[in-house]
């Protein structure tokens, strides 16, 4: 009889941890998952590259990163002001960003901040150790570099920030 009782304890630590883990990414309590349409994008933006993530630490927090190619810009830096102007028009707020590479915008309400900088500059802050970006996110911006278009690295993050 312990062995089942056993068993049947380890099972049901087993739903507890899953429960925990799936309370990170958008399920009741935790925080949502930010959707793109959330974020408004100079017209013409490309999304190349995105890849959503969930952190259900102490601080838990849902990410979307993503890749912006414009190839009516012609720099990476030019795009990266047009965007700035263009989520100052749509009533977001900048913040300070993790770097000084980096720039960040609040949403309206403040249930959204954006950051975003240029391919080159991202990667630069992934290859020092400064922030991370998952892997086929600093792919994309590479290949973005190499190509030699205008390309912007965003993270959009909802909950606390």
């Amino acid at each position: 009889m312990t062995a089942t009782v056993a068993r049947l304890t380890r099972r049901l630590w087993a739903a507890i941890a899953v429960g925990v883990a799936l309370a990170g990414c958008g399920a009741s309590g935790g925080p949502r998952r930010p959707a793109l349409s959330s974020v408004p994008l100079v017209a013409g933006g490309q999304v190349v590259a995105r890849v959503n993530s969930c952190d259900a630490g102490a601080d838990a927090y849902c990410a979307l990163d993503f890749v912006v190619v414009d190839s009516h810009y012609r720099s990476a830096q030019d795009l990266l002001t047009g965007e700035h102007r263009w989520l100052k028009r749509s009533g977001w707020t900048g913040v300070s960003a993790q770097t000084g590479d980096e720039q960040a915008a609040d949403s309206p309400g403040d249930r959204l901040r954006v950051t975003y900088a240029t391919a080159a500059l991202d990667l630069k802050d992934i290859d020092l150790g400064w922030i991370k970006r998952p892997h086929v996110i600093a792919l994309a911006l590479s290949h973005a570099l190499y190509d030699g278009s205008a390309t912007v690295s965003m993270m959009l993050v909802a909950g606390p920030s």
